[in-house]
C-alpha cells in the first residue's frame, strides 16, 4: 500500500467520529506495512480532553510494539496535529507524519507553530502535509456547517 491508501484508511476512521458527534479526525499508525494503531476523536464520547485520534492511535501502536518508542512507525492523520498531539508524536519518536488538512487555528505541524520540527527539541519529525487535504477539509467543513444549522 502507498501513502494515499493509508490516508484513505485514516479518512474512514475519521468518519466514525460522526456517529458520536465528535470532530471527524482520524489517524492510522503503520509499521512495516501493517496497521498497528487506529483512532478517531472520542472527546464527546468519553469526556476525555486527550481523546484525540492521534493519541488513541499512538497508544494502540505502543501496546502492539511493547514500548513507548515508535521509531519505525509512520502516522497518518486527516488533520494537522494540535500542540498536544504534536508533542506526543515527538515524544514517541515517530520518524514520519503524513497529514491532510492544515489547521490554521491550532495546527502545530507547520502552520500556527511547528512543534514537530522545532530545533530545540531532541527529535524532529519528517512531515508531509496536504495528502488528500480536500477530502479531509470537506469532512470537517460539513461537520461544522451542520453544527451551525
Amino acid at each position: 500500500m502507498h501513502d494515499v491508501d493509508w490516508m484513505r484508511l485514516a479518512l474512514e476512521e475519521a468518519r466514525k467520529a460522526l456517529k458520536h458527534h465528535d470532530v471527524p479526525v482520524g489517524a492510522v499508525a503503520v509499521r512495516q506495512g501493517r496497521v498497528i494503531g487506529v483512532g478517531h476523536n472520542e472527546r464527546e464520547l468519553t469526556g476525555d480532553p486527550t481523546a484525540h485520534a492521534e493519541i488513541i492511535a499512538l497508544r494502540q501502536a505502543a501496546m502492539i510494539v511493547g514500548h513507548w518508542r515508535l521509531d519505525d512507525v509512520t502516522l497518518y492523520c486527516t488533520l494537522e496535529p494540535c500542540c498536544m498531539c504534536a508533542g506526543a508524536i515527538v515524544l514517541a519518536r515517530i520518524p514520519r507524519l503524513v497529514y491532510g488538512a492544515i489547521d490554521l487555528k491550532a495546527g502545530c505541524g507547520g502552520s500556527v507553530m511547528d512543534v514537530l520540527r522545532h530545533s530545540k527539541l531532541n527529535h524532529r519529525v519528517d512531515v508531509q502535509m496536504g495528502l488528500l487535504a480536500d477530502e479531509s477539509a470537506e469532512l470537517l467543513t460539513t461537520f461544522f456547517d451542520s453544527l451551525r444549522h
